[in-house]
C-alpha cells in the first residue's frame, strides 16, 4: 500500500474513532457507535467526491467501511476504559483535520488545477464529517465551538 492510500486510511480510522467516541459519550449501543463513526470517517471525502463530481471514494473500495466498522468495535469494546473521552476525541479530531486538510486539497487541485477549489475541498473534507458527527450526536457543531477547525483547515 503507498504512503498516500496509508495517510488515507489512517484518517478516516480517526475521524471513525471520533464518532465512536461521541457515541459513547452518548451511551450509544453498537449500533449507534457503527453509525457515527462511519458517518464522521467518510462525510467530508462523501461530499468532496460528490462536489467534485467523482465515484465516491468508499463506494468504490469498502475498504473503508470496514475500516469504520472495526474501528467503532475497537472503541465500542475500550472507551468505557479510558477515564477521559472528550480529550481523546479533540487529539483525535485535530489528527483526522490534518490528514483530511491534506488529502482533499490535494484531490481537489489534482481534479481541478484551481487552488480555489483545493481550499474549499480541503476544508470540506476536514470539516464535514465532524459536522456531522456533532449534529447526530446533538452537540454544537465544530464551527461553533471556540477551537479553530476551520481556521486550521484553511492554513
Amino acid at each position: 500500500m503507498n504512503p498516500i492510500a496509508l495517510l488515507d486510511y489512517a484518517g478516516v480510522a480517526v475521524f471513525a474513532a471520533t464518532g465512536a467516541l461521541a457515541a459513547s459519550r452518548k451511551q450509544l449501543d453498537i449500533i449507534g457507535f457503527l453509525f457515527l463513526a462511519s458517518v464522521t470517517g467518510i462525510g467530508g471525502g462523501t461530499l468532496r467526491d460528490v462536489i467534485l463530481n467523482l465515484p465516491v471514494f468508499w463506494v468504490a473500495n469498502s475498504g473503508y467501511v470496514l475500516v469504520c466498522a472495526a474501528v467503532a468495535v475497537l472503541v465500542f469494546f475500550s472507551a468505557h476504559r479510558v477515564e477521559s473521552r472528550w480529550k481523546w476525541l479533540l487529539w483525535l479530531d485535530a489528527i483526522g483535520l490534518a490528514a483530511f486538510s491534506v488529502m482533499g486539497a490535494a484531490k481537489g487541485l489534482a481534479i481541478t488545477g484551481s487552488t480555489v477549489v483545493s481550499v474549499i475541498t480541503g476544508v470540506l473534507t476536514a470539516t464535514f464529517g465532524g459536522i456531522l458527527r456533532d449534529l447526530l450526536a446533538g452537540e454544537p457543531s465544530v464551527l461553533l465551538r471556540p477551537e479553530i477547525y476551520v481556521t486550521a483547515a484553511l492554513a
